[in-house]
């Protein structure tokens, strides 16, 4: 049991004193470059979902 009590306590020491947490302006430029970041992804994907769909429905309407 004071193993658990001893990890936790450690944890929580670690949390408040040794982690470098990122300010309230730099969290919200990260937030809004993963979310350009994910829509970027995102149209790429669509974009090449469709050129294979497209091309497969060509292809196939040939037979």
């Amino acid at each position: 049991m004071s193993n658990i009590k001893s990890y936790i306590n450690e944890t929580v020491e670690e949390m408040r004193d040794k982690v470098s947490w990122p300010s309230y302006s730099e969290l919200q430029n990260n937030s809004v470059l993963v979310l350009i970041g994910s829509l970027v992804f995102a149209l790429v994907v669509g974009a090449i979902d469709f050129v294979f769909d497209s091309s497969l429905e060509w292809f196939y309407n040939q037979f």
